[in-house]
């Protein structure tokens, strides 16, 4: 059916929401709708309790739609969105021959570009929380602060703090002075940008830096963040430098604990487990990214029964919540489900839960975003129902997990502001962005020494019809197929 409303409808400073379906934290329900007023949600109840707490505030109802907490991405890259499909088919580390080259030559107009590109991409997916796992571009962080509030998408803002670059040992005190600076600057600013610290492997500093990285971070209330246990051969050089697994290695430096959020954690044992469930360390989930990378798949379920933190990360491969969601529950069941006979992997719900609320505490950011509740900022999305793929409904949870698709978001709100309305901002020109960045963003990849492995898909394509001509005694694949067939 046509919306019986318009981007102009949400425009009051106050008023009653009242959507068929309201997503709460234990479970959709109906009848049920929300008071949203200067930014927050001020209350949730039926339509005559709201009705009887703001008198004369107006109501919109919403038929046949659902309104839902918005998507968290718990591990962005933002400032990597012009190279997001130079990686496909390449091996693991990519960031060795990718990301830092690529991150290292971005001035600050490429950092903001990149940065407001990806912030969209995101509200298009349905995220209005993205935690930023911070860049290595030299240019100041305050171009992806400018880019996120631009875009209106809420950040988790990482400042990078190793200090070992090689064998060269950097000055500590000079980089815990600038993450002084950083958390500064952006904590308790009323903006939608908080601050983090982040160092990217463990092994790209000395123990006293994780350590000091680690307590400064849970002195000020804010997440400490690092990838672990990522990839086999990373696992390898920290046995091979350390003796200790990556995860082994964050413990003994004092560095986990529940300010600590890990990225990936693929590559676990028992005793990595119980040290991250010991320290309520917790664990950024991002199926895609082994999907995409050919890393091993995080034992997310596990981790969820062992009441480990989860959130679910995109790695800036894609941001599309409801794919990532599906991706959640299915990486579970092809990697760990299948060969134990688990027909559920943990159901619909925690993979709903891990994409909202859940994300929203490991970052921090539960009292503040992550579900519709009172007192919470009125981050949400306005999801339409009506569509094929919906009908008839049984289980709203599951079929939002594996059957809803980014088109039937109607509305992006973030801090209480209609930012994209069917896909696109209504207070800037994303397509004017688009063409910026098509015409700069070459420049700025040719301009860097990236390493690219696996050939582009045209030149796969010709490498291996040569291969195939090559081959001694070459035959067509029908010829082939026919030959072993008729044998």
């Amino acid at each position: 059916m046509t919306a019986p409303y318009s981007p102009d409808s949400f425009n009051a400073p106050k008023q009653i929401l009242a959507p068929e379906w309201l997503l709460l934290r234990d479970k959709p329900v109906q009848g049920q709708a929300l008071l949203v007023s200067q930014g927050n949600i001020s209350a949730v109840g039926s339509v005559a309790e709201l009705q009887r707490q703001a008198p004369g505030v107006p109501l919109l109802p919403l038929p046949g739609r659902l309104i839902m907490p918005g998507f968290i991405d718990t591990h962005h890259h933002l400032t990597q969105a012009f190279g997001k499909a130079l990686v496909f088919g390449e091996p693991s580390e990519i960031f060795r021959r990718v990301w830092v080259p690529l991150e290292a030559s971005l001035d600050e107009n490429f950092l903001y570009l990149s940065s407001k590109l990806a912030a969209l991409e995101a509200l298009r997916g349905g995220f209005t929380t993205v935690c930023d796992a911070g860049t290595r571009s030299a240019a100041a962080l305050s171009s992806i602060a400018r880019a996120t509030e631009e875009a209106g998408i809420r950040c988790v803002l990482g400042m990078v703090c190793n200090d070992k670059q090689g064998t060269t040992l950097l000055d500590k005190n000079s980089i815990l002075a600038r993450a002084d600076q950083h958390i500064s600057a952006w904590q308790g600013s009323g903006q939608l940008v908080s601050p983090s610290l982040a160092i990217p492997i463990p092994e790209i500093a000395t123990d006293e830096m994780l350590r000091a990285v680690s307590s400064l971070c849970r002195e000020a209330g804010i997440i400490f963040q690092t990838h672990a246990n990522e990839h086999l051969v990373a696992v390898e050089r920290s046995l091979e430098q350390r003796g200790q697994r990556p995860v082994e290695h964050l413990y003994h430096a004092g560095a986990l604990g529940p300010q600590t959020l890990l990225a990936h954690a693929t590559l676990l044992t028992p005793t990595e487990i119980r040290m991250i469930q010991q320290t309520d360390t917790a664990v950024s989930y991002n199926p895609v990214a082994s999907a995409w990378k050919g890393n091993a798949v995080a034992h997310a379920e596990l981790m969820h029964a062992f009441n480990i933190r989860l959130g679910l990360g995109t790695d800036g491969t894609r941001s599309d919540g409801f794919r990532l969601m599906d991706y959640a529950e299915a990486a579970q069941r092809f990697a760990f489900g299948m060969a134990a006979g688990d027909s559920s992997c943990g159901g619909g719900w925690p993979w709903l839960e891990k994409a909202t609320l859940g994300g929203a505490d490991v970052l921090g950011l539960g009292r503040k975003t992550g579900e519709i509740a009172a007192g919470r900022a009125a981050d949400f999305l306005l999801i339409d129902l009506e569509v094929p793929e919906m009908v008839p409904s049984w289980d709203l949870s599951w079929e939002l997990v594996r059957l809803a698709n980014r088109d039937q978001i109607e509305g992006v709100f973030v801090d209480g502001k209609l930012r994209l309305w069917q896909g696109w901002p209504l207070d800037w020109d994303a397509r004017a962005l688009m063409r910026q960045v098509s015409a700069e963003a070459k420049a700025g990849v040719a301009g860097a020494p990236i390493q690219k492995i696996h050939s582009f898909s045209d030149q796969h394509r010709q490498q291996h019809a040569e291969r195939s001509r090559q081959s001694p005694g070459s035959q067509g694949p029908a010829d082939t197929l026919v030959a072993a067939c008729s044998g």
